[in-house]
C-alpha cells in the first residue's frame, strides 16, 4: 500500500522519512503552490543526526482517486480547505487527521460522511531546516482511534506504521486522548509563544505560579468535558511536568509558528478550551489566547 501525505511541514516530511527508512511506499500530496516547481528528494535527519535522501511520489488533488490512506499533517486551519479539494477521494479510502487541537473533526465527517474517519495524535518532535530538510528531534509515541463506525476496521494500519515510528496503538476512546494532549498543549505552547522560551525554561521558579493557575484553568474546563474518567488535577499537573522535562529543548509548535512569522493554532488550542469554559473562569488562557491573536494580527500585517 502506498501511504499518502497531506501537509508537507516538519512532522509530515519527518513521518514521511521513517516510513521511507522502513521501505514503505509513500506519496506526498501538495499544494498548488508548489506546481510546475522542482520538487528534489527529501533531506531527513533522523534522532542520531545521520542524513539520507529520500524520494516520495508529489501528487496533486487531481490525483486523489488513487489515494489509498491519507494521513492529514496540516495546520488545523487548513485541514478543511485542503480536503474540500479532494473531490475525487474514494469514498472507502481511510482519512486520518494528526493535527494538533481540536474542533476540526466534526466539519471532516460532515464533508466526508462515506469515508473511515481516524483521530490521531503524536508526540514525535520535527523541525524543518529548510525547504525539503527535516531533522527529527524528538522519538513519541502514536495512537489512533475511530472518530465514526467505518473508522473501525482499520486497525489493521497500526502495525506498519508502529514499525515505521517506533510506537503506534489504537484506542477506542481517541477522543479522551486527544482531549488529554490539548490540555498539554494549551499550557505549555501559549507560555513558550509569549515568552519565546523552550518548554524546559517553564520549569523556572519565574513560572511557578502562572503555570499553576493556567493548568487550574485548563485541567478544570477538560475534566468537565471528560466526566468520570477525568484526571485529578494532581496527576494534571505530574504529566504536564514530565513532559516539560521530556522536552526541555524544544520548542514547542505555536513557539515556532509565531517565531518564524507564521499563523499558529491558537484557536484549536487555546480557543477550544475558551470555547468550552462556559462559567469555568479561564482569565490566563483569555489573556495569552489575545496575546497570540495581537501577534499573529502583526504577522498578517
Amino acid at each position: 500500500m502506498e501511504w499518502t501525505i497531506l501537509g508537507a511541514g516538519a512532522l509530515g516530511c519527518v513521518m514521511t522519512g521513517l516510513l521511507r527508512q522502513q521501505g514503505e511506499s509513500v506519496a506526498l500530496m501538495l499544494s498548488e503552490r508548489h506546481r510546475g516547481h522542482f520538487h528534489p528528494h527529501l533531506e531527513f535527519i533522523d534522532i542520531t543526526g545521520q542524513r539520507q535522501l529520500f524520494h516520495s511520489r508529489p501528487i496533486f488533488a487531481e490525483h486523489a482517486n488513487t489515494v489509498q490512506c491519507l494521513l492529514v499533517f496540516t495546520k488545523a486551519y487548513h485541514v478543511i480547505d485542503a480536503l474540500k479539494e479532494l473531490t475525487l477521494l474514494p469514498s472507502a479510502t481511510p482519512i486520518i487527521l494528526l493535527h494538533n487541537g481540536m474542533g476540526v473533526a466534526e466539519q471532516v465527517l460532515a464533508l466526508f460522511p462515506n469515508n473511515p474517519i481516524l483521530a490521531g495524535i503524536s508526540s514525535h518532535g520535527a523541525m524543518k531546516e529548510r525547504d525539503w530538510q527535516v531533522r527529527h528531534t524528538g522519538k513519541g509515541d502514536t495512537w489512533l482511534g475511530p472518530l465514526n463506525e467505518a473508522a473501525k476496521a482499520y486497525q489493521h494500519l497500526v502495525p506498519p506504521l508502529a514499525a515505521a515510528w517506533g510506537h503506534c496503538e489504537w484506542s477506542n476512546e481517541i477522543i479522551l486522548q486527544q482531549q488529554q494532549k490539548l490540555a498539554i498543549n494549551a499550557v505549555i505552547n501559549p507560555l513558550t509563544a509569549c515568552h519565546n522560551i523552550t518548554n524546559g525554561q517553564l520549569l523556572e521558579s519565574r513560572f511557578t505560579e502562572v503555570l499553576a493557575q493556567l493548568s487550574e484553568e485548563v485541567h478544570g474546563v477538560i475534566s468537565r468535558l471528560q466526566g468520570n474518567k477525568a484526571e485529578t488535577l494532581s496527576e494534571f499537573r505530574r504529566r504536564l511536568h514530565k513532559v516539560i522535562e521530556l522536552t526541555a529543548c524544544n520548542y514547542s509548535s505555536m513557539h515556532q509558528d509565531i517565531a518564524q512569522g507564521r499563523s499558529s493554532e491558537n484557536d484549536y488550542i487555546s480557543g477550544y478550551i475558551l470555547q468550552h469554559a462556559h462559567q469555568h473562569p479561564v482569565p490566563v488562557c483569555q489573556q495569552l489566547y489575545q496575546e497570540i491573536k495581537k501577534r499573529e494580527q502583526v504577522i498578517e500585517r
